[in-house]
């Protein structure tokens, strides 16, 4: 069996026992908090010495979303609640045999509360346009990406130290453009963290694994990290700076990527955010430079 075969095997069977985990995670949740209780939770857990679970933010506070950073939120948006987020990228990298533009739009994820206030059904669909120019020849391929699903468990609510996290069983099914889809399913998983510091300053990160898919056709495990600073600039407008990068295992074609990004967020309501962002490659494989804008609506 070759090494991207094996680690291909290992996630799907690490992927099935987080499913079982997560079942048996509820089922235990649900003989703690008799009589449905467990679903008027606003987290699944809490923290040894916590009385009160927490939540996601209400309608009386801003949203919390998971753009424009590659952090996504630890909190899910709330039983009976839809936030529609949306926006723009535009990529520019240059290597030795080609200049490539791409542009990403529109980035949509649908992030749906339902059954509790812990659990988000998550669902995302967005479009690409890659222009490659080898001089003098240009090409250019544009169509729709793979179907992203997933849920987010929010498991607890900050209290002291001790952040607030959430869990994110996740996947991409093949529905793409043929350059660029995966062929198959390719599951995963995210595991979600933060920490308000102080009133104007918060910390999170993220530590995620994934089947992927290389520009070879071969299976190999993507590992990703992220780390984020988010400031209260005033009262509606925050900022925010990052480091995340992506790292293969099993793969002889891809090559790990570092990058440092930032941006502003506006809130214009509570239910209503704007945001713009942009960032710069550190490594050989990364993009050269990206830069984009957004927006998020909550009902």
């Amino acid at each position: 069996m070759s090494r991207s075969t094996s680690i291909a095997a290992w996630l799907r069977v690490a992927v099935a026992a987080l499913a079982v985990a997560v079942s048996a995670t509820c089922a235990r949740a649900q003989s703690w908090l008799e009589g449905g209780r467990v679903l008027d939770a606003g987290t699944l857990f809490m923290w040894n010495g916590q009385t009160e679970p927490g939540g996601p933010p209400g309608f009386d506070e801003p949203l919390a979303s998971d753009r424009p950073d590659f952090t996504e939120a630890s909190s899910t948006v709330g039983r009976g609640v839809v936030q529609l987020e949306m926006g723009y990228t535009f990529f520019h990298n240059d290597d030795a045999t080609a200049h490539t533009q791409s542009h990403s739009y529109p980035e949509l994820l649908a992030r749906i509360g339902m059954l509790a206030d812990w659990f988000e059904f998550r669902v995302a669909w967005n479009h690409a346009t890659e222009n490659d120019f080898f001089n003098p020849v240009t090409r250019t391929v544009s169509g729709g990406e793979d179907l992203y699903l997933g849920a987010k468990l929010m498991l607890a609510s900050q209290y002291g130290i001790w952040p607030e996290m959430s869990l994110m069983p996740q996947m991409t099914v093949p529905t793409g453009h043929s350059e660029f889809t995966a062929g198959k399913v390719l599951p995963g998983v995210n595991w979600l963290y933060g920490w308000d510091l102080l009133e104007w300053l918060s910390f999170a990160g993220s530590t995620q694994g994934n089947l992927a898919v290389d520009d070879v056709g071969d299976d190999y495990f993507e590992f990703a990290q992220s780390f984020t600073f988010g400031y209260s600039l005033a009262d509606r407008l925050g900022a925010y700076t990052e480091w995340f990068m992506l790292t293969p295992a099993g793969s002889i074609a891809a090559r790990t990527q570092h990058y440092l990004d930032g941006g502003f967020t506006y809130s214009v309501t509570n239910n209503l955010q704007l945001d713009i962002r942009a960032g710069l490659g550190l490594s050989d494989a990364s993009d050269d430079y990206f830069v984009g804008s957004g927006l998020v609506v909550r009902f």
